[in-house]
């Protein structure tokens, strides 16, 4: 599948022109030609006879990104000098900094937030340990953890290859938030060593988001340190993904007026996202749920790619106990949520899913059925892209979801939060809004992040959760 041009694949060229009548269009031609999206056009300085330009362009990929240039070079008249990637140029350095929130002007500053005075501050916190919230960055602080074993689609490729993420995801926080989130990557991939560390770290936190960690070893991790820690601990890769599906679906249910436990629902994926989707998705009502992996369907007696996860999976979903592959599973199916990789059904298996297809393919950023082929057979068409209608992306639940647990100091996070998250994020979209190309709102619409975390305070409140009121 061939992708539009893309910001993600965005270069800047700088090329000297001869200053003639024609010219500048003779390079937006060539590029149009090449199958770039001219973008910015800048003057960097003018000469008798040559005039210097910063050409920003948009790629499909970093092959096309040369294909481009190449075609810029050929052109008479024009002499490349430099080419820049904008997106490497947006991680110069990395992308976030710390700044005081007060001034340290003189030694009577000096004297309040360092030595002498902090002492006593100090002792006002060993005496109630709660003043930590009151008096230090854990009560608007996030750790954003990861191991490297499980970024984006890339897999394991390491700690220092994760923190470009880890870094991004912080920005998220801050922008939407307003939470003080920290980018930790673990140079270990032993499950009680990863949960000893972050035990270890948290007396700064009030609260842990777990980024990236590969199934089924953050299954543990996350079930461990939310026994063992008193703050909310949120792997986001799960849950995060499956809060916003479910939202997706609530608006699904509402734009057909049908009722959401009578979906018959497939899953591709039975890894992190696909377990916690179909986890929550059964929690919430829906009966009738198919999970598949590699080896096809997960059922009851299964023993080929078992492991214990996957073996409660199965107990708990496909209740007709469907074997075969995803294909079979698809059969007479309302929806198809995809969470695990590029093109693995075609357009002939959701030619056996029931009429009004809605079909979620997610995986990123190539999905499990090209959109172009999906569009003309389904209802509804959800991808985890921003290039195409309904985006389902984590984003939109969980800064508002830690953004409300923090506010009432919560001491962890249950299912109802999820639930009441998922049910914000889709009533954000009013019913005259709804649309099958508008079934979840914009991930910059910031209605959301206030909505959701409205709504996970009082259900932490309601709860039991929440240390304050």
């Amino acid at each position: 599948m061939q992708h539009k041009p893309s910001p993600s694949y965005s270069i800047t060229v700088r090329a000297e022109i001869k200053n003639r009548i024609g010219m500048f269009a003779r390079i937006a031609t060539a590029i149009s030609r090449a199958g770039g999206d001219l973008g910015s056009v800048d003057i960097v300085q003018a000469e008798t006879g040559t005039i210097v330009r910063d050409i920003t362009v948009n790629a499909r990929d970093e092959t096309h990104e040369k294909e481009i240039v190449k075609a810029i070079r050929s052109l008479e008249g024009v002499r490349v000098l430099r080419v820049m990637d904008k997106t490497f140029a947006a991680h110069q350095g990395g992308k976030i900094e710390i700044h005081n929130k007060i001034a340290v002007r003189d030694r009577n500053d000096l004297s309040k937030i360092y030595t002498p005075g902090v002492a006593r501050v100090c002792m006002d916190i060993h005496a109630h340990r709660d003043h930590a919230y009151r008096y230090t960055i854990k009560g608007n602080s996030v750790a954003v953890v990861t191991d490297g074993t499980a970024v984006l689609g890339l897999g394991n490729i390491g700690p220092y290859a994760a923190m470009p993420v880890m870094e991004g995801k912080a920005m998220i926080f801050k922008e939407f938030a307003n939470i003080d989130a920290f980018p930790i990557a673990l140079a270990t991939e032993n499950t009680e060593e990863i949960i000893q560390t972050i035990k270890n770290i948290s007396p700064a936190f009030g609260g842990i988001n777990l980024e990236d960690f590969s199934a089924p070893h953050c299954f543990e991790v996350e079930s461990r340190l939310r026994k063992e820690l008193d703050i909310p601990v949120i792997h986001d890769d799960q849950h995060g993904t499956a809060v916003v599906v479910l939202a997706a679906l609530i608006n699904v249910a509402r734009l057909l007026r049908k009722k959401i436990r009578f979906f018959r629902v497939v899953i591709a994926g039975a890894g992190a996202a696909g377990s916690a989707n179909a986890h929550m998705l059964s929690a919430y009502g829906i009966k009738d749920i198919i999970v598949c992996d590699r080896s096809g369907t997960l059922y009851r007696g299964r023993r080929q790619g078992m492991n214990p996860y996957k073996k409660i999976l199965a107990g708990k979903t496909n209740p007709r106990n469907v074997k075969g592959n995803i294909s079979d599973a698809l059969r007479d199916a309302d929806v198809f949520i995809g969470l695990s990789g590029p093109n693995i059904i075609s357009g002939e298996d959701l030619k056996k899913m029931s009429k009004g297809r809605i079909v979620f393919a997610l995986a990123n950023p190539d999905p499990e059925i090209s959109p172009e082929d999906a569009l003309p057979l389904v209802r509804i068409l959800a991808t985890g892209r921003s290039d195409y209608p309904n985006q389902i992306n984590n984003m939109l639940c969980f800064p508002g979801i830690f953004r409300g647990l923090l506010d009432v100091r919560a001491t962890g996070v249950n299912e109802e939060i999820k639930f009441a998250a998922a049910q914000a994020i889709a009533h954000t979209i009013t019913d005259d809004e709804l649309h099958e190309d508008y079934i979840i709102p914009s991930i910059f619409d910031r209605r959301v992040v206030l909505s959701v975390a409205h709504a996970v305070s009082a259900v932490a409140k309601s709860t039991g959760l929440a240390r304050q009121g």
